[in-house]
């Protein structure tokens, strides 16, 4: 299985509507499209910054696991906000260090019009958990 067909299946990324179209080594691109549900308001035509924020994680956890090859999950994100995203979004990450142990994500979200939404920059632990991960028995990463 490839891995951005891998992400796709993810309840949670399925639920928001997040779909990865591309995985590269150390690379994704990932798409949000806007939702009445994503609002932050109900009168309001912004998406919230939690989706924001999960469109950004996912699109980093499929760049990192491209150089990986294991489950990597989050150990800390951050997130700038630059401006209200009203449309689809477009998420590109890239791994910017991949060490033994974490690797760090630079994420640059973009609306379809090209507006700059937010900058993520992201730490994923790759390494040292061995069989204590609570994803090991349900998850099936290629290369394992």
């Amino acid at each position: 299985m490839d891995l951005a067909a891998l992400f796709n299946q993810s309840p949670f990324a399925r639920l928001l509507g997040i779909e990865v179209e591309t995985v590269e080594e150390g690379a994704a691109e990932a798409r949000l499209p806007f939702e009445d549900d994503l609002r932050s308001n109900p009168a309001g035509e912004v998406i919230h910054g939690g989706a924001t924020y999960a469109l950004a994680d996912t699109a980093g956890g499929a760049a990192v696991i491209s150089l990986s090859q294991a489950v990597s999950p989050t150990v800390d994100m951050r997130v700038d906000y630059l401006a209200p995203a009203t449309t689809d979004l477009v998420a590109d990450a890239e791994v910017v260090r991949s060490g033994d142990h974490l690797a760090m994500t630079r994420v640059e979200i973009h609306d379809v019009e090209g507006t700059h939404v937010a900058t993520a920059h992201g730490t994923y632990k790759t390494g040292g958990q061995g069989d204590q991960t609570p994803w090991a028995d349900h998850t099936e990463v290629p290369g394992e």
